[in-house]
């Protein structure tokens, strides 16, 4: 990338982040899409319900829709972003091998990943020493031992995350989907890697005393978090600011797909149900809109600022 300044950054890269960077491309700003075309649920499905077609793949809608993209401008890189952190003239961007990204307006598509486990133990202790999301609850587990359940992102970012609170940090991962650059720091790091490990039970009765592993293997943990995707919902509210809506479940936004915060949008299954294709990418297309729109306008009040200085 020639400079890490963007108009518009697009978190995920499913339908509705798709269509938010082909509109925001045409808007003639800077844009960036983040996030791998592999993680959307989308892309393992097969279409036969969306206008003008009758049978395709959703593989082939994505890639047809990620070439559209690039042909209007915008830029790929594939890759989470780890931390999001507004600085009042942008937001920084955090991604899996370092790099820094500014960006005047956000665009959240990242879709729904809170996956649970299905483990005993998990649904009685959650509260108790069980959270799913290392932002909001890591805190609570200074000084402890705590471990961490996931192959991708945000389980790796949430290990060196604890790694600054928690006495020792156990990731337990089936398997590690993570850029190079960032499986190089956990290696670095001082996260114990439990890699090809299932869990079989979450243990304690009032509190989370231990994380028993299929082979027997029993871990003394006081935490478990469980983060088996890309940032989720609560952990972008939690950095950010955002406002949730009444179910507590997804982003809260207007008819702009304009979250609480000024410069962030979202769209797509992140905003609620129903979680239909067709939803998400005419979500995609106001948000990308909305944002490029808001960029722009901060742009202008920017360069005029600097000139009366």
């Amino acid at each position: 990338m020639e400079k890490s300044i963007f108009d518009v950054v697009i978190l995920g890269s499913g339908p509705a982040g798709i269509q938010a960077a082909i509109h925001a491309s045409r808007k003639k700003t800077r844009v960036l899409l983040l996030g791998r075309m592999n993680k959307s649920s989308l892309f393992w499905a097969h279409v036969e319900n969306f206008l003008g077609m009758f049978k395709t793949s959703g593989e082939e809608m994505l890639t047809t829709g990620l070439t559209q993209a690039k042909s209007f401008g915008a830029e790929v890189l594939e890759e989470d972003a780890l931390h999001i952190t507004p600085t009042g003239m942008c937001f920084q961007i955090e991604t899996e091998s370092g790099a820094a990204i500014c960006a005047r307006s956000l665009v959240i598509a990242t879709g729904t990943t809170r996956n649970k486990l299905g483990v005993p133990g998990e649904k009685e202790l959650l509260g108790r020493g069980v959270s799913y999301c290392v932002d909001c609850d890591g805190g609570f587990f200074k000084g402890e031992d705590v471990a961490i359940i996931g192959g991708q992102s945000a389980a790796a970012g949430g290990a060196l995350t604890l790694l600054a609170l928690a006495k020792s940090v156990h990731l337990v991962a089936e398997s590690l989907d993570v850029s190079p650059a960032l499986a190089a720091k956990l290696a670095e790091s001082g996260a114990v890697l439990h890699q090809g490990a299932k869990v079989k039970a979450i243990q304690g009765a009032t509190q989370v005393t231990g994380l028993e592993l299929a082979d027997g293997t029993v871990l003394p943990v006081a935490g478990v978090f469980i983060e088996l995707g890309a940032k989720g919902v609560l952990e972008l509210a939690a950095s950010l600011g955002l406002d949730l809506d009444e179910s507590m479940k997804y982003l809260a936004t207007d008819k702009r797909q304009a979250t609480n915060v000024p410069g962030v949008f979202a769209a797509g299954d992140i905003c609620g149900g129903p979680l239909q294709m067709a939803k998400a990418v005419g979500e995609g297309c106001v948000a990308g809109i909305s944002a490029a729109t808001y960029a722009k306008n901060l742009k202008l009040a920017q360069e005029g600022a600097a000139e009366e200085e």
